[in-house]
């Protein structure tokens, strides 16, 4: 049967179901939902349970949406907006989507732009066509989010094709003249940090699972994507990015260079923090005069193409795989991703990065799935003593060198990742100062780390419990803080390296391969009454880890040829805080599969220099009995 004969079918079925009174003007397949359009939506809110019983006939989720023919003029209705809406509810933003034919209300009180009952929603609804969305307005205004919403409103009419494509695509069947297979190949991040990527195959699809770079002294390293297994492009279904780090998504924009044309999976924040990232890594290689593997119009295509899911979200994604999203603890909007393969043939979980413990900004990593037969699991401190201090023991430790060196008169250097460690920095250095642990004093953020937080505070809804009850519940976002001021100016970076008054600076890169932290250690490196602090992972061949382990002397470059390099002296002085870290130590990795449901019968290792990766597969083999690897790049495992 082809996928029009499926559209044909599924168009008739849902004929048959629904009333003859209900003004049916299409049916369609967009991405994995069956869109039904009419133009009275209204009549659809007393049949929740004939929609509900459609649903389970077609095995389909199901979305009730207007005719493009009953939506009023957005210059119209954005006026009609604001004549309804009470004057006090303080609107910010209105977000058009008109390939869905849904509008997003930013405003600073949403109880009272949604009304009694509803009413002022309702009387919105009645008045545009549109289906209205209340949001609460982020307190720090992301230049990010609004553009990436304002192109994906521009570009509605031909993401709504793609999404069409999409769904042709998923309703294309599966083979019956084999045995079902699934497997999966190793990309890259196994036994090594950095250029994360792997591959889940079955007879019927090709889903890719990150793609990232490996950053290290000479020419960044790409995933093993030029494979058999990968090849060619275009038969890609799908890519799942489970966060925004570099080493997992800093090359997704070239695969649609290479060919690819599909859909990409993750969540909103991460869409979010993917862009600004990779817009950053295209700024940071032509400063460097160095060739990026990818335009901006790649960028571009990356965003119109991401189909976004919230955390227990499941949808198809192609013929035979299932995807859901759960919290990983990491950074915001990280995921475990949960693949659920054929009609119950085969359940496996990638981690990308978790936290498995609950940090200052997220709840633990989630553990618990309806089924499971195999984990592929991260391993940064898998090794035998790789045991980190709890977010209390951290929190002093930053106390007691902030403390120190201001009392020096010294200022305190923070070599930070623009998101996760950034924020959690924040909240504590926010804390010690309000309770008068340590003196108040300017904390400046360099680097992304501004529009990074502003896009956090976009997203409370992911954060942990207790700092969402904080922010909802007693009106104090630690993020706001006055203490934290932006440096957004070459000259303002320049007066805080010569001020003479103390303060503390959160600068990026977080391991020193570049970016505004080499301007200010260059220029305090020699005097011993400032502090250099690590807090967060430092690969093998970064500056941050050879400073972590003894170099003292800084080359440092003052033109383009090697006669213009001099040699600045590190008289400051170097800490490491542990406890930062947004990877689970051995223990939180350990228990993080004693405690998951179900257990899995065979955990694979990767994301982590080979001997954590090995001692960590012996350990979980050792204690549970299961099957454990270490993979190598390039190996591939059957799991059916």
């Amino acid at each position: 049967m082809t996928v029009e004969d499926v559209l044909r079918e599924t168009k008739a079925k849902v004929r048959a179901t629904l009333p003859p009174s209900v003004d049916l003007t299409d049916v369609e397949f967009e991405g994995a939902l069956l869109v039904i359009y009419t133009k009275h939506p209204e009549k659809f809110a007393d049949m929740s349970d004939t929609v509900r019983h459609l649903a389970k006939i077609l095995q389909k989720r199901i979305i009730i949406r207007p005719d493009p023919s009953v939506l009023q003029p957005i210059d119209e209705s954005e006026k009609k907006i604001k004549s309804i809406l009470p004057e006090d509810v303080e609107l910010q933003n209105i977000y058009w989507e008109p390939d869905i034919g849904e509008v997003t209300i930013e405003v600073a009180k949403p109880g009272l732009a949604i009304g009694p009952g509803g009413s002022v929603l309702n009387e919105i609804k009645r008045a545009i066509g549109w289906t209205p969305k209340i949001q609460r307005a982020p307190p720090l205004p992301s230049k990010t989010v609004q553009e990436i919403r304002g192109y994906i409103r521009q570009m509605a009419e031909e993401r709504k094709q793609f999404l069409r494509i999409v769904g042709r695509r998923l309703h294309r069947g599966t083979s019956t003249t084999q045995k079902p297979w699934v497997r999966m190949s190793a990309l890259g991040a196994f036994r090594e940090v950095g250029r994360s990527c792997s591959m889940l195959q079955t007879q019927d699809s090709k889903v890719l699972i990150d793609c990232g770079v490996k950053f290290n002294q000479d020419d960044p390293e790409t995933p093993y994507i030029h494979t058999g297994e990968v090849l060619p492009f275009e038969s890609i279904d799908a890519v799942v990015v489970t966060h925004a780090h570099l080493d997992h998504m800093g090359l997704v924009p070239l695969l649609f260079r290479l060919g690819f044309n599909g859909p990409i999976y993750c969540t909103p924040p991460t869409r979010d923090l993917m862009t600004l990232l990779q817009v950053d890594y295209l700024k940071v290689a032509a400063a460097n005069g160095v060739r990026p593997p990818y335009t901006s119009d790649h960028i571009r295509q990356c965003i119109k193409q991401t189909i976004t899911l919230n955390y227990g979200d499941t949808t198809d994604i192609s013929p035979d795989v299932r995807l859901t999203l759960y919290n990983a603890g990491h950074i915001l909007g990280s995921s475990v991703a949960h693949f659920h393969v054929g009609d119950g043939l085969y359940n496996v979980a990638w981690t990308g990065d978790i936290k498995y413990e609950r940090t200052w900004l997220f709840n633990p990593a989630q553990n618990r799935f309806p089924r499971l037969e195999a984990v592929i699991m991260e391993s940064t401190y898998g090794g035998a003593q790789d045991f980190q201090p709890s977010r209390k023991t951290a929190s002093t430790g930053v106390k007691d060198i902030v403390e120190r060196t201001l009392k020096k008169k010294g200022s305190v250097l923070f070599p930070v990742f623009a998101v996760g460690r950034s924020q959690e920095m924040m909240i504590v250095l926010e804390y010690l100062m309000r309770t008068e642990q340590i003196p108040k004093v300017p904390v400046y953020l360099d680097g992304m780390i501004w529009e990074a937080t502003a896009i956090h505070t976009a997203y409370p809804e992911y954060l942990n419990n207790q700092l969402r009850a904080q922010i909802f519940q007693q009106g104090e976002n630690p993020l706001l803080s006055d203490i934290f001021q932006r440096v957004d100016s070459y000259d303002k970076r320049q007066s805080i390296i010569d001020s003479t008054e103390p303060c503390v600076v959160l600068a990026t890169s977080g391991m020193m391969t570049g970016g505004p932290v080499m301007e200010y250690l260059k220029a305090w490196a020699p005097d011993e009454r400032h502090a250099l602090v690590f807090c967060g992972f430092q690969a093998d061949g970064t500056l941050g880890r050879r400073i972590q382990r003894g170099q003292r002397d800084l080359p440092v470059s003052e033109g383009p040829r090697p006669e213009q390099t001099r040699t600045v002296r590190i008289n400051m002085d170097v800490d490491t805080v542990d406890g930062f870290s947004g990877h689970s130590d051995r223990r939180q990795l350990m228990n993080y599969i004693a405690n998951m449901d179900p257990r899995p019968d065979r955990i694979f290792l990767g994301h982590g220099e080979e001997s954590k990766c090995i001692e960590l597969a012996s350990a979980l083999h050792r204690k549970f009995g299961a099957e454990t690897r270490a993979l190598m790049n390039l190996e591939s495992v059957r799991f059916r």
